[in-house]
């Protein structure tokens, strides 16, 4: 049965994983002495999926023949109004200490979002992002508002499961 349930930002959670490899332990450092695996204080989450199609026109027809599919890049920003340094760490790897010798591993994770509403547990809709870097880390101290960070970032692919009680 298909979830036909609406979700507020207020029914959400993302926590974080890591895949094996250099990448994944990098990250798991970072996790662990953060405490990072749920992440808290966040808002304006957003992934984005985009497929290049591409569509085929023969000489002489107005409508396109066939649609290929193309490369496909997940993409995505998360907005935190808490401020550790644990993101511009998952970042940077090694670098956020400070400038390192030689090259280093930036750190890959996994990011898990999932929404449930308290009203009707057992249902929930859960999207996971899969090798997940970070590609961009702003800082905000505006005047009146709530000091934050921003990242975007960048997945290898994502796969998602409904649970219906």
């Amino acid at each position: 049965m298909a979830n036909v349930n609406v979700y507020t930002g207020a029914d959400g959670s993302i926590t974080l994983s890591t895949p094996e490899g250099a990448e994944g332990e990098a990250a798991q450092g970072i996790i662990d002495g953060n405490d990072l695996i749920s992440v808290g204080r966040v808002t304006n989450v957003k992934v984005q999926v985009h497929s290049e199609v591409r569509a085929f026109h023969e000489i002489g027809q107005r409508y396109a023949t066939e649609l290929r599919p193309g490369n496909i890049t997940i993409q995505g920003t998360i907005g935190r109004a808490y401020l550790n340094g644990a993101m511009l760490r998952l970042l940077l790897g090694e670098a956020a200490d400070g400038r390192p010798g030689s090259s280093w591993a930036q750190p890959a994770f996994n990011i898990t979002l999932m929404v449930e509403n308290p009203a009707n547990p057992g249902t929930r809709n859960t999207i996971t992002l899969h090798g997940v870097k970070i590609d961009t880390w702003n800082y905000d101290m505006p005047e009146d508002e709530f000091v934050a960070e921003a990242v975007a970032f960048q997945a290898l692919y994502m796969t998602t499961a409904d649970e219906a009680a």
